[in-house]
């Protein structure tokens, strides 16, 4: 066997392994991935002018990292049209006006409507000073900004935070901030603050679709490196020994060990440090302590001929039912349209613990129980259903919770051969992975380089 068989191995072709791969095209780089296909929690399916979405499906804008790689692989991402912020609840589904008038819209006692106006008016303008935090200074240093994201409100939950509140007010603010997968009483009150700030403010970082559905992106990439992906395979252990990494694996029921330079792990924290032999200890400690939620998620296709009432917005809230959103995932091509086509795309969205009582039932009660809850929104939306399909993430996405900030020092310290990559390493979902990504794959072109001189 050669010293080394590749330079490069990552495990994994989720976004963030993809986008490592993507980097280091020109070099010698493989892609292990257990699954037939890629692109782990970004996942739709394509119908027609339509498609099936069952997770990620906001980006971010044209300068970020999301941004680059849209552009670098080809891949068109248009802004969201339609209101993000429309409720229904209690028998309204509110669709227009300032979000600080719906307590006077919907049905639900006086003393209800002052409370969610005094923590309505807390939140904006923690809102506010989010959005400070979570902007570039100068003189920042790579990790500043997110420190300060992680450090803002970051040592107690959002439920301390806005203080107690009567379960009408407590159900309207909780599709909001379980758009995680934590609850209010688990997440920090920066967090749950940051997720009222992409609802309220479009430019303040996830606001397009990717043309065609969101797995278009994966399968660009996949498409682009080749054969260098390959499926069906178990990674079992990486372990660093002597100037290189062996990954050991199964594929076709048979066990191989493939030596390499280096190794990105960007599979999700709790499989990182599993595999991770080679990851220094204190990083293997943090990774323990990175917490994720389930979430369910379930597509519906339908067929109606005429306008519905939910074509003008793209996520409707919708507390004390089976699922937080509401999702209208044809927005983007409605709004191309000249005339309106037939049929939608619907996804709907279960965190935390309402996916954890999800996860127990067979794909056609989960279906029941959404058609059920949409039923009680949009009558007769049963009847225009052509398709329907579930996905389950039982470890669906990190978390953050009171004193995450504390561990990122240790998660992002520099790996001498096994990096790391991946959503758990910031907040800002899809960009954190890819840029995260990026950052591992140039510490290997740096060492690459080094090397050679």
């Amino acid at each position: 066997m050669p010293e080394h068989d590749v330079e490069t191995v990552v495990v994994g072709a989720g976004i963030a392994e993809l986008a490592t791969a993507w980097r280091l095209r020109h070099r010698e780089v493989v892609v292990l991935e257990r699954a037939d296909r890629v692109g782990g929690r970004i996942c739709s399916e394509r119908r027609g002018d339509y498609w099936l979405n069952f997770g990620a499906h906001v980006f971010a804008g044209p300068e970020s990292a999301t941004g680059r790689l849209l552009d670098e692989v080809g891949v068109a991402a248009v802004p969201v049209p339609g209101e993000l912020a429309a409720i229904a609840m209690n028998g309204r589904v509110i669709t227009d006006g300032r979000v600080n008038t719906y307590p006077f819209r919907i049905p639900m006692p006086w003393e209800a409507r002052l409370t969610a106006l005094r923590a309505g008016a807390k939140v904006r303008v923690a809102v506010w000073r989010y959005g400070r935090a979570a902007s570039p200074r100068p003189g920042d240093r790579p990790g500043d900004l997110q420190q300060r994201v992680y450090d803002f409100l970051g040592e107690q939950t959002f439920a301390d935070f806005v203080g107690p509140l009567p379960p009408e007010v407590d159900a309207m603010f909780r599709p909001t901030v379980m758009r995680s997968s934590g609850l209010p009483e688990q997440m920090s009150a920066g967090a749950g603050v940051g997720y009222f700030r992409l609802v309220w403010d479009r430019k303040s970082g996830l606001s397009r679709n990717i043309v065609g559905g969101s797995s278009v992106l994966p399968e660009t990439l996949h498409a682009e490196l080749g054969p260098r992906v390959m499926h069906g395979c178990e990674v079992g252990e990486v372990v660093s020994s002597g100037d290189g990494v062996s990954v050991r694996y199964e594929q076709g029921g048979r066990a191989e060990t493939i030596r390499t330079r280096h190794c990105v792990l960007a599979t999700p924290a709790p499989v990182s440090r599993q595999l991770g032999a080679g990851v220094a200890s204190e990083t293997r400690a943090a990774l323990e302590r990175v917490v994720y939620g389930p979430y369910v998620s379930a597509a519906f296709l339908t067929n109606e001929t005429e306008s519905a009432p939910w074509d003008e917005c793209y996520a409707i809230a919708t507390p004390k039912r089976a699922f937080n959103v509401f999702f209208n995932m044809t927005s983007v091509p409605r709004a191309q349209e000249r005339e309106r086509r037939p049929g939608s795309s619907i996804m709907v969205f279960s965190p935390a613990e309402l996916a954890q009582s999800l996860l127990e039932l067979d794909d056609a009660q989960i279906i029941a129980a959404y058609l059920r809850d949409i039923e009680a929104i949009f009558p007769g939306f049963s009847e225009l259903v052509s398709e329907s399909k579930v996905r389950r993430f039982p470890e669906g996405v990190p978390y953050c919770f009171p004193g995450r900030g504390k561990l990122q020092a240790a998660l992002t310290r520099p790996q001498e051969r096994v990096h790391l990559a991946g959503d758990f390493l910031g907040t800002f979902y899809t960009d954190t992975a890819i840029e995260s990504g990026w950052r591992a794959a140039g510490r290997i072109l740096e060492a690459t380089r080094e090397r050679r001189d």
